[in-house]
């Protein structure tokens, strides 16, 4: 164990527990201790769940040293993001509204890394209800960049994202509905997947929009994701979304490189939302580094971002709004000024503007399945910039600054977000790997012959220069 624990991956972890060099109590505590130390830097967590994190801990190294293992995340703390269920918890969605809302069953993504052994450190930030901007009017502060606090962490999984680039865990979950995995993962240097719509069970899950919403995993490095993702798959039949189809292992074939597959490289989303310089080159050198290692790479074009945004959000604000028009109505004092001004703008959409997005949807996804016939995998810039200073943050930047994930939802394809370089300034830059639907095996395999070429992997932010900023 070369590496500090809490930088470990879940790879290295899950060899050193299967080979009793590590006990699950110790990695437990030892984090637990980290989340303790630094987590006034980031503001991750909602609730920290230490005495059950102890309890599966000594489970897990009981069932370890009895010569059971239940697979590669046996003894794996992680974290889930505040709209997952927890049984015996609050699932308060960053919000007022729920600030009492105790749960007594778990959501199946949570019984599933329950069962796989995993340990629940605890229920992460969020912003409001998975719509609201990094609020300052809610029960819980926001949650800040571990590279710099000043910074965004990215949204709605924004917890969940400073929570593992901090190293207080080795692997979180998140939700997706316009970008709320991908942008956190951008914005803080980790990997975060957006399976295929379907692929993951949402029962016990707050919903923001069902017809976008994905549940999916956040963490390190990518073959920590596919094994992730490997718990979180499977059919759901009383999710009506769920996909009823057979699940091939996404990590089985990670390590099969590039070599014959086709790439389409899509400069023109980053330029068209602005992206910076640094952006832009980042997401060069993924392309060029792709056709280094046989993949063939060719320039494409999409729909404008514009068309994928306007068709988005109208179908985002309307299932939102019909979710939340009980309580918008009722109380609106218990929401934050941000959600509550997104929610009365959704109030004014017709019915007759939903239907027209959802045609749109339907041609937007055609256009796209067009271009897919040719390629395996799409590869884009994840975000324009890198973080932003989070009082800087615009109240509806959702409408004029669409992220750069939205094409994604709409398709419901499956897109990945991982680290490709640093700005000057130190803070993460990011490329978004997108896939044929249930393909992530193709996807995880881009983006792991990637990472193996680069040295980002090593670097993590300076917490203790955060704590000095904190206490400044």
């Amino acid at each position: 164990m070369a590496e500090p624990l809490p930088f470990m991956t879940i790879t290295a972890l899950s060899k050193a527990i299967a080979s009793k060099a590590l006990s699950p109590v110790e990695l437990t505590q030892t984090l637990l201790d980290r989340v303790d130390q630094y987590d006034g830097v980031t503001n991750a967590f909602i609730e920290v769940t230490a005495e059950l994190a102890l309890k599966a801990a000594r489970k897990a190294e009981s069932e370890v040293m009895n010569g059971l293992s239940r697979g590669p995340l046996h003894g794996i703390p992680v974290g889930l993001k505040d709209i997952i269920d927890l049984a015996g918890y609050r699932t308060t969605a960053h919000s007022h509204q729920l600030i009492d809302n105790w749960v007594k069953e778990d959501a199946v993504v949570t019984a599933k890394l329950k069962e796989a052994g995993a340990i629940i450190l605890g229920k992460l930030s969020t912003h409001e209800f998975a719509m609201g901007g990094p609020s300052f009017d809610l029960p819980f502060p926001p949650a800040r960049n571990p590279w710099n606090r000043e910074h965004f962490s990215g949204g709605s999984s924004s917890g969940s994202g400073a929570a593992v680039a901090a190293g207080f865990m080795p692997a979180a979950l998140g939700t997706d509905t316009g970008g709320s995995i991908r942008l956190p993962a951008a914005f803080c240097g980790i990997v975060g997947l957006k399976p295929t719509y379907g692929l993951v069970s949402r029962r016990g899950v707050l919903p923001l929009s069902q017809s976008l919403d994905h549940i999916g995993p956040m963490t390190w490095t990518v073959e920590d994701n596919a094994l992730l993702l490997d718990v979180l798959a499977g059919h759901d039949p009383l999710d009506p979304a769920s996909a009823d189809r057979p699940y091939v292992s996404a990590s089985a074939g990670i390590h099969g490189g590039v070599k014959g597959l086709r790439v389409a490289y899509l400069p023109s989303l980053g330029a068209e939302a602005g992206a910076s310089d640094e952006v832009m080159k980042g997401v060069a050198h993924v392309a060029e580094t792709l056709k280094s290692l046989g993949a063939i790479v060719e320039e494409v074009t999409l729909p404008p971002l514009m068309d994928f945004a306007s068709c988005g959000n109208m179908i985002l604000s309307s299932e939102a709004f019909a979710i939340h028009e009980p309580n918008i109505r009722q109380r609106p004092e218990k929401y934050g000024e941000i959600l509550r001004d997104r929610l009365f703008l959704a109030g004014f959409v017709h019915a007759s503007d939903y239907v027209h997005a959802m045609k749109m949807r339907g041609e937007l996804v055609a256009t796209v399945a067009k271009v897919m016939r040719t390629y395996d995998v799409i590869i884009c810039a994840s975000a324009a910039t890198p973080a932003p200073k989070i009082k800087e943050m615009p109240k509806f930047g959702l409408y004029t600054k669409p992220p750069l994930t939205f094409p994604f939802n709409v398709t419901g394809m499956p897109s990945l977000s991982m680290c490709c370089g640093y700005s000057a300034s130190g803070l993460p830059l990011a490329v978004q790997i997108a896939g044929h639907a249930f393909e992530e095996a193709t996807v995880y395999r881009v983006a792991q012959a990637y990472e193996a070429t680069t040295t980002w992997r090593s670097r993590r932010p300076d917490l203790d220069a955060g704590l000095k900023a904190l206490a400044a």
